[in-house]
């Protein structure tokens, strides 16, 4: 028998799960039709971008009191699933767009009222790898350089971007303190240079900053966000949601897309090899080992989905409680996000090289859906190996120090 809390989030997700998740499928025939002209403009169509936003599926993470959705993590996630099952390039620019109002509902009142106070459907983009510059000089800091893959930068008019700002102590150790810094258009510039084989669609652009300052209430630790230290912003936003760990959050943001691109590239698969002729003209559909390769693709996109339904009760049960999730237990989900967007590409790259040598032709159907899958895995945060080691030294009762948790 189920306990209460489950009970309790069952509603409150299925609840939820009848506004996001049914307008992102209401949204798939629109986002499959102008995947085209996605492509074509290297960027999200500004009808899609609204629809996104009229959907409530960008702001579904952003608190209510700015009128967003502040729904369970796990609906927002199986949103994002939908819309990459449609549109790979759509899916990455919902999923990775939609983590940042959640952020920024961790800063303080001046800064959610920088971004929100004049249009609370103001959302911003962000590039975390720190590739720039950070100077603390008084009042804040000074940033200087260049960063990449701004997924949705062009519909943006703030940009999040990390960078290591000398060091913080950390359990009695000097350690590199990587921050988030929000900054408005007026203060960086885009380089337009997003010329793409895969997820051509989402606007990944350069951000380029000159020498710029930033005032402190715009800037927070990852450190803080790991440690669980409170945050300036939980007082304004009590909720539970914004309780929850910034990696994993952003983790399974990206896991979401991947999963849901699989299951939209076996979708299509499945639709062309029921008419597809094989070797000596015969049916494909009829070939049993086509039939068991459906099989075993499907298994494995379901089993991540299931795994991220899990693992997402799992961290807001914890919330709700008001407890913080072991180390061991973030570092177990962590690596479940990485490793099930792994194992959902390499089952489409069983599903590729079953389609014929007719795929490799750059008009085929299944090109552009594979292109973006392949270039969805080459994000850093989803490679395995290191949440991979983590999972082991956690468990091993190994010393464990690491932002991304």
């Amino acid at each position: 028998m189920s306990s209460a809390s489950e009970r309790h989030s069952s509603v409150q997700r299925t609840d939820a799960a009848r506004t996001i998740v049914e307008a992102a499928k209401t949204l798939a025939p629109v986002l499959i039709e102008r995947s085209d002209e996605a492509n074509r403009l290297r960027r999200m169509p500004d009808a899609t971008w609204k629809e996104l936003i009229d959907g409530g599926i960008l702001r579904a993470l952003q608190p209510a009191r700015w009128g967003g959705g502040e729904v369970h993590l796990g609906t927002f996630c199986e949103a994002i699933a939908e819309v990459a099952r449609a549109d790979g390039s759509a899916g990455w620019v919902a999923g990775i767009i939609g983590v940042h109002p959640w952020q920024v509902a961790s800063f303080p009142a001046e800064t959610q009222n920088d971004l929100w106070a004049k249009d609370p459907s103001t959302i911003n983009s962000s590039s975390y790898a720190a590739t720039g510059k950070a100077v603390k000089v008084s009042g804040g800091y000074r940033l200087d350089g260049r960063w990449s893959f701004s997924t949705g930068c062009d519909h943006c008019e703030w940009v999040v971007l990390g960078a290591v700002a000398g060091t913080a102590k950390v359990e009695g150790k000097d350690l590199p303190d990587l921050r988030s810094f929000l900054l408005p258009r007026v203060d960086y510039r885009i380089d337009d240079n997003w010329f793409v084989a895969g997820l051509a669609g989402t606007g990944s652009k350069d951000i380029v900053v000159e020498d710029t300052f930033v005032p402190a209430h715009r800037s927070q630790s990852h450190w803080d966000y790991a440690l669980g230290v409170p945050l300036p912003g939980w007082e304004l936003n009590p909720a539970p949601l914004y309780r929850l760990s910034f990696g994993l959050v952003f983790n399974y943001a990206l896991t979401a897309s991947v999963l849901g691109a699989a299951r939209g590239f076996l979708d299509l698969w499945t639709s062309i090899s029921r008419t597809r002729k094989g070797g000596y003209g015969l049916n494909v559909k009829e070939d049993p080992f086509t039939q068991r390769l459906f099989a075993e693709v499907s298994y494995a996109i379901d089993t991540g989905m299931l795994a991220m339904r899990r693992n997402c009760d799992q961290m807001m049960d914890a919330a709700r409680a008001g407890a913080r999730l072991a180390l061991k237990d973030r570092a177990a989900i962590r690596y479940g996000a990485c490793r099930s967007a792994q194992l959902a590409v390499r089952a489409v790259d069983r599903l590729f090289e079953a389609s014929s040598g007719r795929a490799i032709f750059v008009d085929h159907p299944l090109q552009r859906r594979y292109q973006d899958v392949k270039a969805m895995i080459g994000h850093a945060y989803l490679n395995a190996d290191a949440p991979a080691k983590l999972y082991g030294a956690s468990e091993f009762g190994v010393p464990v120090l690491d932002a991304t948790l």
